[in-house]
């Protein structure tokens, strides 16, 4: 482990790395090390527990409100989108289930579209006024209006508005807000006292600012939805993310049984390298278990092998500043 750390640490510097690497084994704490700085304005520096965005990490914290509510009875994985949503919506298809959404299997069209060549993480790709995306509701324009890709089932295509429609059917079943239902469902149980959804308008002490690049002052405030919903956006720390692992792997947040079907593969994704099961990333092999995020001014990556109860989490809050430490881990440990 100690070239490993050694070998990590190369790659921080050698990249101009901002954010936190945390690498832990069982119980022992194998590195944890913060570079750069949280706010390029008055110099603040990075700290282990500084709070990021994880931009899509956040799915899974979604998929697993929706799975508490499948445990309570209020839905099932065949619940149609339809019979929960009524009215709105209307180019959803009649047959799209809660299952197809959780795996990216719904073929609903996306309101940002992951498989378009031309994507750029920096581009502004809302059409409202970020400051107004507050609530579920208020996405409902972001995600209306977008025509079926495919039929329901037919493929995977990773897809953000699918997991919009989630949160919208989840605070429609359990009639409780979105963001309570992550906190009551998810972040409580687990233990999560440093997970929050933020307004990117009113940053903690403790929050790194995102930065579209690796120098000058910019920042993604304008870019992102004030604050995050179904799709993303939630605020952690890399000590939280170990904890939840530990929590998801343990059964608090959902029964075992329910971990084991959200961790089965339910379709290959070749063209990432991976597998995809219910709101998590499969490595393409083995029992991998991975939360992925990319985004304006955000990119993170966290892996869980429960054959050895080890976790590594890299979080940045630069635009691609996680992934050349991502990749050296996922070469390193198989993740």
């Amino acid at each position: 482990m100690d070239n490993l750390v050694e070998s990590v640490s190369r790659v921080a510097s050698g990249t101009g790395f901002s954010g936190v690497i945390r690498i832990d084994k069982g119980a022992e704490t194998e590195l944890s090390e913060a570079y750069g700085l949280a706010h390029r304005g008055f110099q603040i520096p990075n700290t282990e527990d500084t709070r990021f965005a994880i931009a899509s990490g956040g799915k899974g914290f979604t998929a697993l409100a929706v799975v508490s509510l499948i445990v309570d009875g209020a839905i099932s994985l065949d619940t149609t989108a339809r019979s929960v949503l009524g009215d709105d919506l209307p180019l959803i298809a009649d047959d799209v289930t809660i299952g197809h959404l959780l795996a990216h299997r719904s073929g609903i069209g996306d309101y940002i579209d992951e498989e378009s060549e031309d994507l750029d993480a920096n581009d502004y790709a809302l059409v409202s006024p970020v400051h107004e995306l507050i609530t579920t509701e208020a996405f409902l324009a972001e995600v209306d209006g977008h025509p079926t890709k495919f039929p329901a089932g037919e493929r995977f295509s990773y897809c953000n508005g699918g997991y919009i429609v989630l949160a919208l059917i989840a605070e429609r079943a359990a009639g409780a807000a979105y963001h309570d239902l992550i906190s009551e469902r998810v972040l409580v149980p687990a233990g999560l006292a440093d997970t929050a959804f933020l307004r990117s308008d009113e940053p903690s002490g403790r929050t790194a600012l995102g930065y579209l690049h690796l120098d000058g002052l910019r920042t993604n405030v304008l870019h992102l939805p004030v604050r995050g919903n179904g799709d993303g956006g939630i605020y952690t720390t890399v000590t939280d993310l170990h904890a939840f692992w530990n929590a998801f792997a343990d059964g608090r947040i959902v029964p075992g049984e329910w971990v084991a079907e959200m961790t089965r593969p339910h379709s290959d994704v070749p063209e990432e390298d991976a597998r995809y099961g219910l709101g998590f990333w499969l490595a393409r092999t083995g029992p991998i278990v991975k939360l992925v995020g990319g985004d304006a001014g955000v990119s993170f990556y966290s892996a869980h092998d429960p054959a050895t109860c080890s976790t590594w989490t890299v979080v940045s809050n630069t635009t691609v500043g996680a992934w050349p430490i991502a990749s050296h881990l996922k070469t390193a440990l198989g993740g």
